[in-house]
C-alpha cells in the first residue's frame, strides 16, 4: 500500500469514479446545502434536513451503495466500502453520515435481511433502503453498555406478542427513525438461561417514547433514549427467532469493527493534511512553521501511524473479502486505529497551538470526534481483553 493523503485507486475504475463523485459531493452540493441553512456541528436539525440528502444521495448512487444489487445497490466488496467511509470521515460537512446511509439507513439495516420475513422486509427493511424510512438500533442501556447481558429492558409474554418495558440510550438516529432494530432480555428464561431477542419497534406504537439523548462530546444532536412502558409489540414483529438478539446485534461484530475504523483514518488524515498545510502556512519569526524540526518530527509521527493503521486495516478488509474470518485482525484494528487516529487528532490540535483550542475550529471537531472512537463500538480496553484471549486461551 501506497502512503498518500489522497487515495485516487487508479487500479479499480469502478472505486476510482464513485470516490472521485463522492468528494465533488461532499464539497460541493453538500456544502452549499449546509451553508445555506448554517449547520455546525452543534446544530439541531429535524429530519426534515435529512430527506432531501437521502433523496440526493440515493439519485447519485451512494445511498446504500454497498447492498447487492437485487435491493438497490453496487454490491460493493469490504475494502470499497471502506475507502468511500473514509473519505465521509475525512469530509468537514455535518451531514456526511447521511450519505452513504450511517445515519438510519441502509447500511444499518443491509446485515437483517437475513433474519427478516417477507413482511419485515416490505414494511420496515426496503423503505429504508429507499430513503422513504430511518430505523436506529437499540441496544445500550445506562448500565449495559460493553456489558450488554446486564441489560433491563423486558419482553413478557402477552398472548402472541409481548410486552416491552425498559430504557435504551445512545440510539443513534432516534431522533429522525420511524422504528427501532431493539434487542430486550425474555421475561421467562430458556433451558439454558436468559435469552434475547430482537424486534421492529414502530417507534409511534403507544407505550414508546422517543426522548432527546445525552449529547455526546462532539457537539451532535444525534442521539435519542428509547423508553419502553409496557409497550406492545406482535409477533410479527419478532426479527429472526426468540433467543436471536444477541446474534443479530452482534452477529456482524467483526465486520462492524473493522468497517468503522476507516472513519477514523479518515478523520486521522483530515487532521494530518490540516496540520501539514498550517505547518507551511503559518510564519513563525519570519520562516514558515514547518522549517523547526520538532514540528517536522510530530508531522513524521502523524503519517506513520496513519499509514500503518491504514495498512493493517485494509489488509484486514481484503481478508474478509477472500471470505476469511479476522477475528483477532479486527480487534487489533480497531484497537490500534483507535488510538492512533486520537493521537493523531492530539497533536494536530499541539501544531495548530491556539486556533487548535478554539471552539468551532475543524481541528477541536475532529479532536472530539476521534476521542469518542476509543469508546464507540467497543472500548480500546474490550479490545485489548480479544486480544489477550486469543493468545492465551488453546
Amino acid at each position: 500500500m501506497t502512503f498518500t493523503l489522497n487515495p485516487t485507486y487508479d487500479d479499480n475504475p469502478r472505486l476510482h469514479g464513485l470516490v472521485a463523485r463522492l468528494r465533488d459531493y461532499l464539497d460541493g452540493e453538500l456544502a452549499d446545502y449546509e451553508r445555506e441553512l448554517g449547520l455546525t456541528a452543534g446544530s439541531v436539525y429535524t429530519r426534515e434536513t435529512l430527506e432531501p440528502v437521502w433523496r440526493r444521495s440515493r439519485e447519485l448512487g451512494f445511498y446504500g451503495v454497498s447492498l447487492p444489487a437485487d435491493l438497490g445497490g453496487a454490491g460493493l466488496s469490504f475494502t470499497e466500502l471502506a475507502a468511500l467511509k473514509e473519505e465521509v470521515g475525512a469530509s468537514p460537512r455535518v451531514l456526511s453520515t447521511s450519505v452513504l446511509g450511517d445515519m438510519g439507513g441502509p447500511l444499518r439495516v443491509g446485515s437483517i435481511f437475513q433474519y427478516a420475513t417477507e413482511y419485515q422486509i416490505e414494511k420496515y427493511l426496503l423503505p429504508v433502503t429507499r430513503g422513504e424510512r430511518a430505523c436506529c438500533f437499540s441496544l445500550t442501556e445506562n448500565d449495559a453498555g460493553s456489558d450488554v447481558r446486564g441489560m433491563l429492558t423486558t419482553a413478557t409474554p402477552d398472548g402472541d406478542g409481548w410486552r416491552l418495558t425498559g430504557h435504551k440510550v445512545f440510539s443513534t438516529a432516534g431522533p429522525f427513525a420511524d422504528f427501532s432494530i431493539l434487542i430486550a432480555k425474555m421475561a421467562v428464561d430458556g433451558d439454558a438461561g436468559p435469552r434475547y431477542s430482537a424486534f421492529l419497534v414502530d417507534l409511534d406504537t403507544p407505550g414508546c417514547t422517543v426522548q432527546q439523548g445525552e449529547t455526546p462530546m462532539s457537539g451532535q444532536h444525534i442521539e435519542a433514549d428509547i423508553v419502553l412502558d409496557d409497550c406492545y409489540v406482535g409477533p410479527e414483529q419478532l426479527l429472526g427467532d426468540v433467543g436471536q438478539g444477541l446474534k443479530i446485534g452482534l452477529g456482524r461484530v467483526t465486520v462492524n469493527r473493522l468497517l468503522h475504523c476507516p472513519t477514523a483514518l479518515g478523520g486521522a488524515r483530515r487532521a494530518l493534511e490540516l496540520s501539514v498545510d498550517y505547518a507551511r502556512t503559518r510564519q513563525v519569526q519570519g520562516a514558515p512553521l514547518g522549517t523547526l524540526q520538532s514540528i517536522q518530527h510530530r508531522l513524521a509521527d502523524m503519517a506513520t501511524d496513519y499509514y500503518a493503521a491504514r495498512a493493517m486495516t485494509y489488509d484486514a478488509l481484503a481478508a474478509l473479502d477472500r471470505g476469511e474470518r479476522p477475528r483477532i485482525e479486527a480487534f487489533m484494528c480497531k484497537l490500534f486505529v483507535a488510538e492512533k487516529a486520537f493521537a493523531i487528532a492530539d497533536a494536530a490540535v499541539q501544531i495548530h497551538g491556539k486556533s487548535g483550542v478554539v471552539r468551532g475550529s475543524e481541528v477541536e471537531s475532529l479532536f472530539q470526534r476521534l476521542r469518542m472512537f476509543r469508546i464507540l463500538t467497543g472500548s480500546s480496553e474490550i479490545q485489548k481483553n480479544g486480544i489477550a484471549r486469543f493468545l492465551l486461551l488453546p
